[in-house]
């Protein structure tokens, strides 16, 4: 790997939650795929009640960021999201079913003119009821938003810096991340990525009230996008 920059090619965002036995695991499996690249590793620790943030190597391009108590998936993917200092963003999960692996396919659609590259979940890992729920779901959404992802739920995703910018701080924005960025005018496309088997521990996610709160999220979005200020500039002379 090349000398730690303060403004490195590549930025991984990891937002981790009780994940002490997949930590270690994970930052090895970054290491090796972003080995050659300039790059640096945020681990975002949502409050973690176990040994997580110990359990996080220390290194000059790996900085962590702790809450002082759990405030969710989005909330530690927004803080990641703007404390990035690459030019290309990755969002990755901490629960080692997404594969780093599939980070370099991501960041090739970039250099081919991708503003976002949203990885989904050919072939999932989960049980027939998470996998019903979700497709359900997924469907609804896209046509709703039109944001046009299969997969909004896969966390593995590559973004152009610029993009932060198109989202809004709001509980369950992860879910949005696609239909506020090709909202702004940015060109979204999908890629298929590994689904692995969760190892170790168990979702932080159950589906509980969750279907209400992203049917009621989807409303807000879909004003805030009606809404969305368009204008554009005439060119200097």
């Amino acid at each position: 790997m090349s000398e730690v920059t303060n403004s490195p090619a590549v930025s991984v965002i990891v937002p981790v939650f009780n994940e002490e036995e997949n930590i270690s695991i994970l930052q090895l499996e970054l290491r090796k795929t972003l080995r050659e690249l300039d790059h640096e590793i945020v681990f975002v620790d949502d409050g973690s009640t176990d040994h997580t943030p110990e359990r996080i190597e220390a290194a000059p391009n790996v900085r962590v960021i702790r809450f002082e108590k759990n405030s969710g998936q989005s909330a530690a993917i927004y803080a990641g999201l703007k404390a990035a200092r690459g030019a290309s963003l990755v969002l990755i999960d901490g629960d080692l079913q997404n594969d780093p692996a599939d980070i370099p396919r991501l960041l090739a659609e970039i250099t081919r003119g991708a503003d976002l590259v949203c990885g989904y979940r050919a072939q999932r890992r989960d049980t027939l009821v998470k996998r019903l729920t979700s497709w359900i779901a997924n469907a609804v959404r896209s046509r709703f938003t039109k944001d046009g992802v299969r997969d909004t739920g896969c966390t593995l995703k590559a973004m152009r810096r610029e993009c932060v910018n198109a989202l809004v701080p709001f509980k369950g924005m992860h879910r949005f991340i696609p239909a506020l960025i090709k909202g702004a005018g940015y060109r979204v496309v999908e890629l298929p990525v590994n689904h692995r088997p969760r190892r170790f521990g168990q979702s932080k996610y159950g589906l509980g009230n969750r279907a209400l709160r992203a049917t009621i999220d989807m409303f807000g979005v879909r004003w805030l996008l009606a809404r969305r200020l368009n204008y554009k500039l005439p060119d200097a002379d």
